[in-house]
């Protein structure tokens, strides 16, 4: 089943960028700071009228995100009175931390959620003695001890491909933990005057996350980083899929959403297809 707007409406794809730092993540919260809620104030706002989004991904509490995606349904008048002048709009009604960057009307078939076929995160770390420059302290997590980009590479290459990432995902009832890990790769930028020791950046892409999977993947390849772990360990905690008390998550401040990737516009629809199906591994 793909979702259409309703009669009469329009389906608006935003594009947008927040700085989790002071955010309760994503999803609403009574009585909690939450993007959605920020973002869904200031558009009822702007339209003049009750706003529902969908989102791509719901990020935690403390996480960024630079290049998230949702979306909502107006009436088309509505849409044509508001296009021109939203943006601008927006930025005047919305805090500092939160800002949409491009809205448009969204090809028939696409779903923010369900039509994405990819995720991509970044998530970048210090190991400098005297932690992260003041001007990066918001998304660049401090690691004390120093860690061996080289070593966290061998071991993330054995959690590529398709597996049940239980072992590394907070259960969600009736949610599948099964996804397709398709790269993992660490790599220490040159030194600048923010981070003279280079700051290290993993480059996390997959077709969907579960909750807290790249976070508790960072943790576990951090420990084999600082050679406090083997190399085979997330490995080995991996085939267990039972979420380990062994892995430590990784704070939310490194993290950033980068990119939701979505299929060619006549291919949206077969996506969600896909997505809503119910995953097994093929060898189970």
């Amino acid at each position: 089943m793909s979702t259409e707007p309703p009669p009469g409406h329009t389906r608006i794809r935003l594009d947008l960028a927040y700085d989790g730092t002071r955010f309760s993540g994503w999803a609403m919260q009574p009585g909690r700071r939450t993007v959605c809620g920020e973002l869904t104030s200031a558009l009822s706002t702007v339209l003049r009228q009750p706003v529902t989004l969908v989102v791509a991904g719901r990020t935690d509490a403390g996480v960024h995100a630079s290049g998230q995606v949702a979306q909502f349904d107006v009436p088309v008048e509505l849409w044509a009175e508001h296009e021109e002048r939203l943006l601008r709009r927006l930025a005047a009604v919305l805090p500092a931390d939160v800002r949409v960057w491009s809205a448009v009307v969204a090809p028939a078939g696409f779903d923010a959620r369900f039509a994405a076929m990819g995720r991509r995160y970044a998530y970048r770390v210090t190991d400098a003695a005297y932690g992260p420059h003041p001007l990066r302290r918001n998304d660049v997590t401090w690691h004390p001890r120093a860690v061996d980009p080289v070593l966290m590479n061998e071991a993330a290459a054995g959690l590529l491909g398709e597996h049940d990432f239980a072992s590394f995902c907070k259960k969600r009832e009736g949610a599948t933990t099964i996804r397709c890990l398709k790269r993992l790769v660490w790599t220490r930028e040159a030194p600048t005057s923010l981070t003279p020791t280079g700051l290290l950046v993993a480059d996390v892409r997959a077709d969907a996350f579960c909750h807290s999977m790249v976070r508790s993947l960072v943790g576990a390849l951090l420990a084999v980083g600082e050679g406090r772990r083997p190399v085979g360990d997330p490995g080995r905690i991996l085939a267990e899929r039972v979420r380990s008390p062994e892995v430590k998550v990784a704070p939310p401040e490194g993290l950033t959403l980068e990119e939701v990737v979505y299929p060619p516009d006549a291919e949206l629809a077969a996506q969600q297809q896909k997505t809503r199906r119910i995953r097994v591994l093929e060898s189970d």
